[in-house]
């Protein structure tokens, strides 16, 4: 096994110096170099292989890092420099590192200049083992393990060896470093070795331990005596900004102040580009303001300064820097020049920016391209082409040629003014030019190709995207959004030929963008066609796509699209459930609910068990055609199917037609159901529970639901207010009711209907006085007395007997032009029935038969009562007979009132007879 070793030097002749010798037949066989205390051993074709490490050594001082002010390397390249500001490069040709093992006589005066005995501990040290292919400082801690016992290691070994081994170490061997350095500490190697805590520093900064680095950082200051120089804070500084932290590196930058230690100019520039680069204004700010207060001149904290403002769209502040350049002497640099540049072109100022590229000129700086793509650029961003131009042809009179940049901005900036023939002929000059397009002018030449109806053009420059490896489906959502912008989709299928459109049919991502397009504008039959020609099998995508496109349909109100796409679907021997469904929703929207039941019929057939949602449309379905007690029936099928759990939505639906069909058992069960489930209620739901369950529930639960509503946050509407006024009232619960009518008052919420609801209740209860004043508040409050009013008061007056206030009220309906409808009739036959008054029932009658709107059913009972409380039998069964003359089926009460008016006057038997025959038929 070849092996690094690190001996002392036995040799006695000379003690002060390591000697160092070099075997020329063992470098040219085995491939190592030996010196005194340092011996290499690779094969020579594994060199290639590893990395040798300044094996020449430098005074602690120069041999520290500090990262250079160089705007557009410094996150790439580590430069050395001196509290001055002078810079050299880290980096060194492996064969110069490698042959710089010849110059470790310096580190024989290193140690005798130390002032250690480490001529004497040297001697007596232990050797150093590496394992075979790996030198100190070469590979990566994913590499062989640096095989090499910290016990060899004497504790009276020199400061200047130790530092040596640690910087061989620390170059790509951080764990192993990191223990060197713990061994340092525990023998007493650190005190006043700042050397040694700043290559810690460098490996906990790519590890990025920062509590450690911390640490450390603490303990040079505190413990060892060491100076906390800018350099400490700069090696931290400088991995936070080839990582973009931040945060992390303002961090260190307010610490470094903090312990009074003063930054150098690498110092800003690296944390101005770090704050470039994450765009943090406040930090760059505080930063650039601290570098101007210190007198320092960083011409990258400049243009970092300058080029944040400028992004951020802070162009006052930028031109505050700009003039604070003059301000500041600083000698600019080709960076600074171009920033300058930017700076003006990007807020317009494209005068100022002609000037500055002047100055530039005049400043000695050569004619440089980039300098002449931003004007360029500016200009096309302003639509000002005419100097664009003039600036691409002056290129050639500067000793410029046009890059791929120059002619990219061209293309945007003719696109931008909507002249597709410069665009296309810059376009054609960028491909002669050998340069390939940008995905930007692709994107400007496949909108003005749309826009100016040039097919051929747009295939030739899709050809061009594919060219360049552009996914299928991203050119084809550029091409389409170009062409749906401009109206013009109905000229894509001219476009899509050849390769593109065989990728369309084999690929489903690029199948279904397409077909969503056309459907989207109408074009179905382009998509139908697509579908049919598709070469590609997945029946799973295939029905979620064709789902898709009829869901599309709908969502758009195209429902007839939507059923020319199903009608052209793939017949299959099951029903898909969800495409099913929609359609039945789609038959109902269109009225077309014979279709739409057939459907569901056919479902049902098929077996499939339908889902919560399938409910819900088919429920829908029939309330929308009118057949609740078919929409009952699927509610009942719900209901055995154990496996459903309606939603919130379905709930409210059932409510309501139970309500609708009366069915009162159903809506208590249904809301005792509700509430045992832990369904979350909002405010649709009370609303709608309160409303559809107001005749179902006891008084007191319906109080109770009302008044956890209003504690929950939620609102009554105005039938809800209205419906517990009529519970309320019809409870007697007038304290209540009173108390409810003022807060929906006070919400303005109060109509006429929550007026005639309060006016019918004190009617009722017989409360004439505040019927009376109801009666006059919805009056005073702009409100009409309604019809339904007028007749709470004709009913509650008549029943009393109070027959001058009923005509009263008579006579206001008249002067009011008020209109009779069937219950004032009806209420008015009762009452003048009731008195005996026949000839004034007469009178109504007639005005009845020639003004009003006919008798119904209740009109004709309460008639034949009237006539046989008269004695008017003969007449009371003449309307009988009248009924059926006018298809008006009579009831049991009809019947009833019949028997009634004959037993009344002693026709005993043709009561009897009626009796007989209402049990015959079942009445």
């Amino acid at each position: 096994m070849a092996c690094l070793k690190f001996s002392v030097s036995s040799d006695t002749h000379d003690s002060k110096k390591l000697n160092f010798i070099v075997n020329s037949s063992q470098l040219t066989l085995a491939g190592y170099v030996h010196a005194t205390g340092v011996c290499i051993v690779n094969p020579i074709n594994k060199l290639k292989h590893i990395r040798v490490s300044n094996l020449d050594t430098q005074s602690p001082e120069l041999s520290e890092s500090n990262h250079a002010d160089i705007p557009k390397s410094v996150d790439e390249r580590l430069v050395l420099t001196n509290p001055d500001g002078e810079f050299r490069k880290g980096r060194r040709n492996i064969w110069r590192r490698f042959l710089g093992a010849k110059k470790l006589s310096k580190d024989a005066k290193l140690e005798s200049n130390s002032g250690s005995n480490g001529n004497k501990n040297e001697k007596e040290a232990k050797p150093m083992f590496v394992s075979e292919g790996e030198g100190i400082g070469s590979g990566s801690d994913g590499g062989n393990v640096l095989d090499f016992d910290l016990g060899g290691f004497r504790s009276d070994l020199s400061l200047a060896r130790c530092n040596l081994i640690l910087e061989r170490l620390e170059k790509g061997r951080d764990d192993e470093a990191l223990r060197f350095f713990e061994w340092m500490r525990n023998n007493g190697k650190l005190k006043k070795n700042a050397t040694a805590y700043k290559l810690a520093l460098r490996v906990m900064g790519r590890r990025q331990d920062w509590d450690g680095a911390e640490r450390i950082i603490d303990e040079m200051s505190n413990y060892s005596g060491c100076e906390v120089s800018f350099q400490v804070y700069n090696t931290l500084i400088y991995a936070c900004h080839k990582r973009g932290l931040v945060k992390l590196g303002a961090k260190w930058f307010h610490m470094m102040l903090d312990t009074g230690v003063r930054p150098n100019v690498a110092t800003f520039g690296m944390l101005m580009s770090l704050y470039q680069k994450g765009c943090a204004v406040e930090e760059a700010e505080f930063t650039f303001s601290k570098m101007r207060s210190l007198k320092v001149t960083c011409q990258t904290a400049y243009s970092a300064m300058i080029t944040i403002y400028t992004r951020s769209g802070f162009y006052n502040k930028a031109e505050q820097i700009i003039d604070f350049l003059t301000e500041d002497e600083v000698n600019l640099n080709l960076e600074n020049w171009l920033v300058l540049l930017n700076a003006y072109s990007q807020q317009g100022k494209l005068d100022e920016a002609e000037r500055i590229l002047v100055s530039m000129h005049e400043a000695g700086f050569s004619p440089h391209v980039v300098a002449y793509n931003t004007l360029i650029t500016g200009y096309g961003k302003a639509s000002k082409m005419d100097a664009a131009q003039r600036l691409f042809w002056n290129l050639n009179d500067v000793g410029l040629e046009p890059d791929e940049t120059t002619y990219r901005s061209m293309i945007e900036g003719w696109g931008r003014v909507d002249n597709y023939k410069e665009a296309g002929w810059f376009y054609k000059a960028l491909k002669n030019a050998g340069f390939k397009p940008n995905s930007a002018n692709f994107y400007t030449m496949i909108n003005l190709q749309a826009k100016h109806g040039d097919e051929e053009g747009a295939i030739t420059t899709l050809s061009d995207m594919l060219a360049m490896k552009c996914q299928y489906s991203s050119v084809l959502g550029i091409l389409l959004q170009a062409y749906e912008r401009v109206g013009r989709l109905n000229r894509v299928p001219s476009v899509l030929k050849d390769s593109f459109y065989r990728h369309v049919l084999v690929n489903q991502t690029s199948c279904s963008i397409l077909v969503m397009a056309y459907v989207k504008h109408c074009l179905v039959d382009d998509a139908i066609k697509v579908l049919q020609d598709k070469q590609w099998k997945d029946s799973v995508f295939e029905d979620n796509l064709y789902h898709l496109l009829i869901c599309s349909c709908k969502e758009l109100g195209y429902l007839d699209n939507a059923v020319k796409i199903y009608t052209c679907m793939p017949k299959s021997d099951k029903p898909n459930l969800h495409i099913t469904c929609t359609m039945i929703e789609i038959y109902s929207g269109m009225g077309r609910f014979a279709e739409a039941e057939k459907l569901y019929l056919n479902l049902k057939s098929s077996g499939i068990s339908l889902d919560m949602i399938a409910f819900s449309i088919i429920v829908r379905m029939y309330v929308l055609s009118g057949s609740l007690k078919d929409a009952c029936s699927v509610l009942d099928t719900m209901d055995n199917q154990k496996n459903i759990t309606p939603d919130i939505y379905l709930l409210r639906d059932m409510l309501r037609i139970y309500q609708r069909l009366g069915m009162l058992d159903k809506l208590a069960e249904l809301y005792y159901k509700i509430l045992k489930n832990g369904v979350p209620w909002d405010q649709e739901m009370y609303n709608c529970v309160i409303n559809c369950c107001a005749r179902a529930l006891p008084v007191d639960e319906l109080s109770r639901l009302f008044d956890e509503m209003l504690r929950c946050g939620f609102a009554p509407n105005t039938i809800t207010f209205n419906v517990m006024l009529d519970v309320y009232g019809k409870a007697g619960l007038f304290k209540k009711a009173r108390r409810l009518f003022w807060m929906a008052r006070k919400r303005g919420l109060v109509d006429v209907v929550s007026y005639n609801t309060i006016i019918a209740a004190y009617g009722k209860s017989k409360d004439f006085k505040n019927m009376s004043s109801a009666v006059r508040k919805m009056e005073f409050n702009g409100f009409s007395v309604s019809l339904i009013a007028y007749n709470s008061m004709l009913d509650a007056y008549g029943k009393d007997g109070q027959m001058e206030k009923f005509k009263n009220v008579l006579q206001r309906m008249k002067e009011s032009g008020c209109a009779s409808d069937h219950y004032t009739y009806n209420i008015v036959f009762n009452v003048y029935g009731e008195q005996g008054w026949i000839e004034e029932v007469a009178d109504v009658l007639k005005e009845l038969k020639e003004y009003g709107p006919g008798l119904d059913l209740c009109s004709y009972n309460t008639l034949i009562k009237a006539y046989g409380i008269a004695g008017m039998i003969e007449d009371a069964v003449a309307l009988v007979k009248e009924m059926r003359e006018y298809e008006i089926e009579p009831d049991r009460v009809t019947y009833i009132n019949l028997i009634t008016a004959l037993q009344k006057n002693d026709k005993v038997l043709e009561a009897v007879k009626w009796s007989l025959w209402m049990k015959q038929m079942g009445i």
